[in-house]
């Protein structure tokens, strides 16, 4: 006979709402006035000839793009759970974050290969217009960093924020550029200014795409070892013999999620047992919502056919 226990918290998922509404007006703000000048960036690079403002309204292109893909996100993420999606749409942003992290590698790709062939043959710079451009797409972009930066530290909006930052760095890169044009007069400051912010965006990019993959392969939660979860509950919750069958995961960019099975002494309560386990998971490993099978006698999938089993059990979140 084997007892089931699913701990739902209520109050997160209120708070996660809330939030959700604050991120979801801080990302829009920062989506429409990243929009607007980079029509004005892209312009001012086909007229001046320069490639780091090229690059800098490309990487505009793409924040406007990903700015809309992260805030579809937040809205979609807002949504509570039904028959088809059980642990709600906290996903949605993870798919956003990867997806905007892969769109910045390929960006950061072109626009080195674009800076070589530069390099070996310079292109004329208009300086003048070229800084005065440069100059307001910073302004714009440390708004649009702003914004996002109160909109909380979840993958989604940190992919986001990596977009505004890739601009804001290839803002500092034009008016740099634009600059030394207009004291020396060398031409190939621009292409090469280019592929510095590449190589920086190009960084940060790998690891939120890194980082949204570990997440959609359901990979354990940084800082979190499922033999350790084990060990700990033997150790520290009283009438437990023995934990296994441990698999953590996160839903969203925030929320772990775990699985475990728990076999217990013959005179241990198994409802105490529970509360306290689920206790433990919350205040030692910040995991809210658990999924927990105690087992009197022996586990029911110890046979060789269940072995390697890794399904989740179903759960309504």
């Amino acid at each position: 006979m084997s007892a089931h226990s699913h701990d739902h918290d209520h109050g997160h998922d209120h708070g996660h709402h809330h939030h959700g509404e604050t991120s979801e007006t801080r990302v829009a703000f920062a989506m429409w006035i990243t929009a607007g000048f980079m029509i004005i960036e892209a312009f001012g690079g086909w007229w001046s000839g320069s490639l780091a403002l090229i690059a800098d309204a490309g990487h505009m292109l793409t924040d406007t793009g990903a700015l809309a893909l992260a805030w579809a996100a937040v809205r979609f993420a807002r949504r509570p759970a039904d028959g088809k999606h059980s642990y709600g749409y906290e996903r949605a942003e993870i798919l956003a974050a990867f997806l905007n992290g892969a769109a910045m590698i390929a960006l950061s790709v072109w626009i080195v290969v674009e800076a070589v062939m530069r390099v070996s043959h310079p292109v004329d710079v208009m300086a003048t217009p070229m800084l005065w451009v440069a100059a307001g797409g910073l302004v714009v972009n440390i708004a649009s960093f702003m914004a996002l930066h109160g909109a909380g530290d979840g993958l989604n909006t940190r992919g986001a924020a990596l977009h505004v930052l890739g601009d804001m760095l290839g803002s500092v890169a034009a008016i740099t550029a634009a600059a030394i044009i207009m004291l020396t007069g060398w031409m190939p400051i621009d292409p090469i200014l280019s592929v510095l912010v590449a190589a920086l965006i190009l960084r940060s990019a790998w690891n939120v795409t890194r980082d949204a993959a570990h997440i959609l392969m359901e990979g354990t939660p940084t800082g979190l070892d499922n033999a350790d979860i084990a060990q700990d509950l033997i150790a520290n919750v009283k009438g437990v013999t023995d934990i296994h069958h441990v698999h953590t995961w996160t839903l969203g960019s925030m929320r772990k999620v775990a699985t475990l099975h728990a076999r217990l002494d013959a005179d241990t309560n198994a409802d105490t047992a529970l509360t306290a386990i689920k206790a433990r998971l919350t205040s030692q490993f910040g995991i809210g919502h658990a999924t927990i099978q105690i087992e009197p006698g022996s586990c029911p999938d110890a046979s060789p056919d269940h072995a390697h089993d890794h399904d989740h059990p179903h759960e309504h979140a």
